[in-house]
């Protein structure tokens, strides 16, 4: 029940072939020494606060993984990726330590008897503190385990709490008991035996169905699915799991028999277990989190005691964003009660457009054990449930939203009292940043399970970005829930950047925050808000400056407006010691990624703040800052349709306003000639860089890293376009850079990993875009980066990566000339 806090932002030549080399150039590339120093820069530890906010565990975040760790075997079943030597799901990032911090003292203190070379995955505090469980991916050459190991808190030291290794291929594999003494655990189960091994005889031919009569369904085009019943039964295998109560000794008692379970959970109370369970059918069409699922109340023993529902296997929903499943949704346990279950179900049968009596969306039920009685209605909503914060017997919040109009209501409610109405706490747009009151402040309970923090007199606390028109300022909150009044509390304030990670104490007065400045990383701070203000500050951390080479680059917050009044903003970022009235103008690259928004007010709103830290990422545009180029991070890309008009049907024109109104700006700064800017984008942003290039000839090349470009491919909706191809196809061909190839006369550079698992942005999107331009006899480079996913992870494509576009810029921007 214990998340770990954030991680502190990561702030992290040798040219060989020419980048227009062909097919018989191989090998991975290094970047110049100034962009491989980014990649190696030391990343900072994550911290995991505890139940009684006074000690943090300290995860060392190691450096990038090799390709080899990268291109380990891996299983593509169902939409899931799995490691079959762990019978885990594959990932390739582990914490290679961990400490103690002491909050009160700012000690850190050794764990002994840690695992020799550490691959820490996943970690949870005990409710009562006394312990921390975690689990560690061994391999022993090629057989490998997730182990679950025990830290005895006051003991300060780590054991193997059980030699059966864990399944962590649909959860992480261990939970606590709401008391501390033990934990649920989903083994391996013993004597499963070998995967089942496919002979390469068809069982028979592969046959789906489209019964008559049936409504329109979104279908979304989703990777790694299954594609026979070979398939399906090495799922099975992977999926099956042995739920297990394990006491601190390691004693085990099995619960029941192995199942493809793929969420448990124990009452608060803890007396009931919820189980949801994986049923055949399964799909050729959908991924493994819309097969079909049973969802059980069982006792400790496994008995099956009461059944909550048997959903069908769902492929595609209606259309529209506001579009759900039908039937029960969200089941879990109310966290403060010791075993009552909610849930919500849609009453237009999930279809946005069916028309429904007394405006109600969906209905929220309780149900409390033992089951007998029918459910109460907890809540009747008039969009979509968004979620419950639990407090006590007569103080609940409750969350709707509708995507349609970004209309959001927070209420609060009595959940033992039901014949009390409830109360709007707030209503407003989800997405007018500057109105937003912020989240309530949750902690634990005595259980672990989620709790409001609520003060005298029903208030809550509530923590915020604070976003104004001069940047975004955290805040803390303290809210009566009665009168509605606010007292802040605290709020960020120049020249720092400060952000509240953890409330600490039940007054809001003692808060665990990040401060940051332009030229200061990101450190832990104490903040006592109790002292007088000079004296409030205690450093727990002192993380040096990852990237000192860079520490005075400059970076500035700047607006500037469309051509038809639409204030945009951007951060522009220039090298350290660069003078534009002294140095002139520079080669420039933008990198941005457009959204969507329903009104022009909340499109113009600023994001982001100017007394961030000056990260330098290897994953973004800043890297570049390194190799003389000036940078526009993440300008402003809105896409407007107010009212009932669709964003997307006037897409292109307003994609080319902003990123004109962008140019024009840092030309007009003097910071950039217009005839050396290059424009780049990760997924969405890559097909934003293929209609620039394609519509525009503002830019001299473009950086398109694992993009989508024939939206025909995307045919039931794509982002946030609702509506499917049959509906607007006139909208999906003209956003389709693919049918507009032919006019791109600017070098593209296309990346991407050749094993990317994102719904939508499949490599032949852009094997099939390289083609046609080199086909049309334009200029493109198409690079294919093995074992990567959406995300690139092995230190040696990132490096790679870099390799590439800077070799690009080299040869098309930095000295292109006026045409």
């Amino acid at each position: 029940m214990n998340k770990p806090l954030p991680m502190l932002p990561l702030n992290l030549g040798l040219m060989a072939a020419s980048p227009q080399a062909g097919a018989l150039e191989g090998g991975y590339r290094l970047p110049p020494a100034a962009l491989l120093e980014i990649v190696d820069a030391p990343r900072a530890p994550a911290l995991s606060l505890s139940p009684q906010r006074n000690l943090a565990a300290v995860v060392q975040t190691p450096p990038l993984p090799g390709i080899a760790e990268v291109a380990q075997p891996e299983l593509k079943l169902a939409g899931l990726r799995i490691n079959p030597r762990t019978c885990s799901s594959s990932r390739f990032s582990f914490g290679t330590d961990l400490s103690l911090l002491d909050i009160a003292t700012q000690k850190e203190s050794r764990i002994r008897g840690l695992p020799r070379a550490l691959r820490l995955a996943d970690l949870s505090w005990s409710p009562d503190q006394r312990h921390l469980a975690f689990s560690h991916v061994a391999y022993k050459g090629e057989r490998g385990a997730v182990e679950l190991w025990l830290v005895d808190i006051a003991a300060r030291k780590a054991t193997r709490l059980s030699s059966q290794p864990l399944s962590a291929v649909l959860t992480r594999g261990f939970n606590w008991l709401p008391d501390g003494s033990g934990l649920l655990v989903h083994w391996r189960p013993a004597g499963i035996g070998k995967p089942p091994q496919s002979d390469g005889v068809p069982f028979g031919p592969i046959q789906q169905d489209s019964e008559p009569g049936g409504s329109m369904r979104q279908l979304r085009t989703y990777q790694d699915l299954l594609k026979n019943e070979a398939d399906a039964r090495l799922f099975e295998y992977y999926v099956t799991v042995q739920m297990v109560l394990l006491d601190l000794h390691g004693k085990a008692r099995p619960i029941g028999v192995p199942g493809q379970y793929s969420r448990t959970s124990i009452a608060p109370g803890g007396e009931y277990l919820l189980t949801q369970s994986i049923t055949r059918p399964y799909s050729y069409i959908v991924p493994a989190s819309s097969f079909g699922e049973r969802i059980d109340v069982r006792d400790l023993n496994g008995q099956l005691l009461h059944t909550v529902a048997t959903l069908p296997l769902e492929e595609g929903l209606p259309p529209g964003n506001d579009a759900v499943s039908e039937g029960v949704r969200h089941v879990s346990w109310r966290a403060d009660a010791p075993a009552t279950l909610v849930w919500t179900e849609a009453q237009d049968g999930g279809d946005p457009a069916r028309p429904v009596i007394d405006h109600i969306r969906d209905l929220v039920y309780m149900h409390a054990a033992p089951f007998h009685e029918p459910p109460l209605v907890l809540a009747r909503l008039t969009m979509r449930y968004a979620g419950i914060a639990w407090g006590r017997s007569d103080v609940a919040l409750i969350n709707e939203r509708w995507h349609k109009t970004r209309d959001y209501k927070q209420w609060m409610i009595q959940p033992d009292h039901l014949s009390a109405p409830p109360e709007l706490i707030y209503a407003g747009s989800y997405e007018d940043r500057y109105s937003s009151p912020g989240s309530p402040v949750m902690r634990a309970d005595a259980c672990g399970f989620p709790r409001l923090l609520i003060g005298p007199d029903t208030t809550v606390l509530l923590d915020g970005a604070g976003a104004t028109p001069e940047g975004d300022r955290p805040f803390i909150d303290r809210l009566s829930l009665t009168t509605r009044q606010k007292v802040r509390l605290f709020q960020s304030a120049a020249p720092y950047f400060e952000n509240v990670a953890a409330v600490l104490n039940d007054e809001g007065t003692l808060l665990l925050t990040t401060r940051e400045s332009p030229t200061e990383r990101p450190n832990y701070y104490l903040r006592d808000l109790s002292k007088p203000e000079h004296k409030q500050l205690t450093a727990l951390t002192n993380y040096p400056h990852p990237t000192p080479q860079l520490k005075d680059v400059g970076k500035e917050q700047i607006r500037y407006p469309r051509n038809d009044g639409v204030e945009l903003t951007a951060t522009l970022m220039l090298p350290p010691g660069y003078d534009p009235a002294r140095d002139g103008p520079l080669p420039l690259l933008m990198w941005a990624y457009p959204q969507e928004f329903k009104s022009a007010g909340a499109a113009s709103q600023t994001t982001g703040s100017p007394y961030r830290f000056n990260a330098v990422s290897y994953w973004g545009p800043a890297a570049f800052l390194a190799m003389g180029y000036a940078v526009l991070d993440n300008p402003s890309f809105p896409i407007i349709g107010s009212g009932d008009d669709e964003p997307n049907d006037t897409y292109l024109s307003q994609l080319v306003a902003d990123a004109q109104a962008a140019v024009d700006e840092v030309v007009r700064r003097g910071v950039a000639d217009r005839h050396r800017i290059a424009i780049g984008g990760h997924s969405y942003g890559a097909f934003m860089t293929g209609n620039l290039l394609a519509h525009t000839r503002l830019f001299r090349a473009g950086i398109a890293r694992s993009g989508a470009y024939n939206r025909t491919l995307t045919p039931f909706g794509f982002q946030s376009e609702e509506r499917p191809f049959w509906q607007a196809p006139e909208v999906y061909q003209a956003m389709s850079p693919f049918n507009n190839a032919d006019k791109i006369k600017d070098a593209m550079l296309l990346i991407h990993g050749a094993e990317d698992s994102n719904s939508g942005t499949f490599p032949l999107q852009s094997e099939r875009m390289f083609q046609a331009i080199k086909g049309l006899g334009g200029t493109a480079r198409l690079v294919m980066l093995p074992n990567e996913s959406h995300a690139y992870r092995a230190r040696e494509s990132i490096l790679h990566m870099l390799y590439e576009t800077n070799a690009w810029l080299d040869k098309y921007v930095r000295h292109a000339k006026a045409t």
